[in-house]
């Protein structure tokens, strides 16, 4: 049992990574919360002063923002359910025995280390091109007109996109619980007669929900924050335009700070409402 003073010097210990960490989060929260509430241009005169709620009802009474929220909320629920559903099929299947396995799981889980910027320009000029990508051509081959993915299906070419990068990592979580489950309870039921979908939503599925919620509340907090995949394909036109390229593009245009930093605590609100719903799932998750 540990005395007084090991908590103690364990507490000491444990204090400078506790400062510099809290440091790490709440000065820039805490200066993103003071300019919210100031005229501030750095390239037009600096600080004019303090304008109260103006920022705030500036940005959400623009026309550009409820429809970026849409498009916000459209990414992250198209995003989820991509990677959730493949990553369940691909974690079941790369748990089966099969040669170069090792091989085949690496290759699976390597988009994930692959820079936002990169593949979102290798989706942009390599598979996406109307003119020279690997789809236009496709399309001529079967004798169709090639699509421009990202002005006709820019909505989804971006979910796709995204869904690409965030896949490996939904597919991991979930294979590792795949390979924590008791295999005798799985030959129990197929030596009772129990057919492949009846094992799977009555044994495995319910095994992996722990997994599934913890890959939909991680990948939702850094879903929320999108931009460089938009940046490089669509710029936030046709529709794409989110909560966070829309901070970005106010910034740049207004070149006021203040009216940025209100829009960021718009988007820290909108985290923690659906970091707090999606916590109320996990918890009842993780107390069966």
């Amino acid at each position: 049992m540990a005395t007084k003073a090991s908590r103690a010097a364990a507490r000491l210990m444990l204090a400078p990574a506790v400062i510099l960490l809290l440091g790490w989060m709440l000065v820039p929260l805490t200066m993103t919360v003071i300019f919210s509430f100031k005229r501030y241009l750095p390239m037009r005169g600096g600080d004019l002063g303090w304008v109260g709620f103006e920022n705030y009802a500036r940005f959400v009474n623009s026309s550009a923002f409820w429809p970026a929220v849409q498009s916000t909320l459209i990414i992250v629920g198209g995003v989820l359910l991509i990677t959730v559903v493949l990553g369940v099929v691909l974690a079941i299947l790369l748990d089966q025995p099969m040669w170069g396995q090792g091989i085949v799981r690496i290759l699976v889980i390597a988009p994930f280390f692959v820079m936002p910027t990169v593949s979102a320009l290798v989706w942009k000029n390599m598979f996406m091109d109307p003119v020279n990508g690997l789809f236009a051509h496709l399309w001529r081959f079967f004798g169709a007109t090639p699509v421009s993915w990202l002005s006709e299906a820019s909505m989804s070419s971006i979910i796709l996109i995204v869904s690409w990068q965030w896949l490996p990592f939904a597919t991991l979580i979930l294979l590792t619980a795949i390979q924590s489950l008791d295999s005798e309870q799985l030959e129990a039921a197929e030596m009772d007669g129990a057919p492949p979908l009846s094992r799977f939503f009555h044994i495995t599925l319910p095994h992996l929900a722990r997994a599934i919620t913890i890959v939909v509340l991680i990948q939702t907090i850094f879903l929320l924050a999108v931009f460089a995949e938009i940046f490089v394909t669509t710029q936030g036109a046709f529709g794409t335009r989110t909560l966070t390229y829309l901070i970005f593009q106010r910034v740049l245009e207004s070149q006021n700070v203040g009216l940025g930093s209100a829009g960021g605590v718009y988007a820290i609100i909108l985290a923690n409402i659906l970091a707090l719903f999606l916590m109320r799932i996990v918890g009842k998750n993780l107390d069966r």
